[in-house]
């Protein structure tokens, strides 16, 4: 979903997720086509040896919702040296506390169980879960302890984690969701590669263009 744009429609959503005929045929990724190289490397937290890879997203987000699945199954299948992580968005003041949201699961260790949930409720159940009590109220839901998803939310921790993902978007020059980064170096999204199918081709190879040193 564009940063500038946010009320999208399902056809563009159809859009983004249709692989061309040509993409299909394994062309190599061009640089500012589809994707570009950051003017100024981004902060990465994998460890030495290894590329990592983020996407950023937004609960919110019905192209992120639609994506998800593929995505998952992708990042299944990634190698050893790949380090993968998510970086939920906040493109304006409202978009906090779903961005808080993904990091008390993450503390908690309910990612593996409740993130995928999170776009059900939003996207299925048709839920209002766009401010900390509504949150609160719906995790209780799943068997967390409101009191103890409250305290994490408004945990330092939880607020630092927050404010770097923000900063992250920043420094990827985050033009709309779901996108990718990869090695502090690259950016790609639905818009720029045509479809996120491409995206997660170019995101390979540039994966392995990191590996070969570039």
């Amino acid at each position: 979903m564009n940063r500038r744009h946010f009320a999208a429609t399902v056809a563009a959503t159809s859009s983004l997720l249709a692989v061309s005929a040509s993409q299909a045929q394994g062309n190599a990724p061009k640089e500012g086509k589809e994707y570009l190289v950051l003017g100024k490397p981004a902060p990465t937290d994998a460890p030495k040896g290894q590329v990592e890879v983020v996407e950023f997203f937004w609960y919110s987000c019905p192209h992120c919702n639609a994506f998800e699945p593929r995505l998952e199954a992708w990042v299944k299948q990634l190698p050893k040296d790949v380090s993968f992580r998510r970086a939920p968005v906040s493109f304006r003041a409202d978009f906090e506390p779903q961005q808080r949201l993904y990091f008390v699961l993450e503390a908690l260790n309910l990612v593996d169980t409740l993130h995928a949930k999170v776009f059900y409720a939003i996207h299925v159940e048709r839920k209002n879960l766009t401010t900390k009590d509504a949150i609160a109220t719906w995790i209780a839901t799943q068997g967390v302890e409101k009191a103890k998803f409250l305290e994490t939310y408004d945990s330092f921790s939880v607020a630092s984690k927050a404010r770097r993902a923000s900063q992250l978007q920043d420094a990827y020059e985050v033009a709309g969701v779901p996108s990718i980064g990869v090695g502090g170096r690259f950016y790609t999204d639905g818009q720029q590669a045509g479809s996120m199918e491409r995206v997660l081709q170019t995101t390979d190879f540039l994966v392995a263009e990191l590996r070969k040193g570039r």
